[in-house]
């Protein structure tokens, strides 16, 4: 439904952008654009350096304290970053970022997902948050009730 809705809105707007009437001159368009760096943004994070990050926060090894860093907004629940490792771990999942998409203030990770023999590519969202690139939020948080669990830091 999303992609036939796409398509008739791709089709509208390519049937505006021209005239079968050779009575209408081309119209000289003028476009201007200004992009401004956003100085507290963090450069945007690689696969590898994504990777890494995605890693230790899914890793029930590392403490919560260490982790506070990795994931936005999970002050209100400081044990969610494990919570969320170890329900990883007992559902003997595995992921691994293959690439990035930078949107400005936010990236999207492509990640290779597998739990037991089926794998699914999977978007991670990640925000600068502080400096910082962090996993998003809302995407923790639905992982976490994936994998059966609440938090204190996901609104319900």
């Amino acid at each position: 439904m999303a992609i036939a809705g796409l398509a008739a809105v791709a089709t509208l707007g390519l049937a505006a952008c021209g005239s079968d009437d050779p009575k209408d001159p081309p119209k000289p368009s003028r476009t201007s654009t200004s992009v401004t760096a956003d100085p507290n943004l963090p450069p945007a994070p690689t696969a590898d350096e994504l990777n890494a990050l995605l890693q230790r926060a899914l890793d029930p090894a590392v403490p919560s304290a260490e982790k506070l860093d990795l994931v936005q907004g999970i002050e209100a629940d400081p044990d969610l970053p494990n919570r969320l490792a170890q329900a990883y771990k007992d559902a003997n999942a595995h992921a691994e970022v293959v690439g990035v998409t930078a949107f400005g203030g936010s990236v999207s990770a492509q990640a290779k997902f597998t739990i037991g023999d089926q794998t699914n590519m999977v978007d991670v969202p990640f925000v600068a948050d502080a400096g910082k690139w962090k996993v998003q939020q809302t995407w923790a948080c639905q992982a976490l009730t994936t994998l059966g669990q609440q938090s204190p830091a996901c609104p319900a």
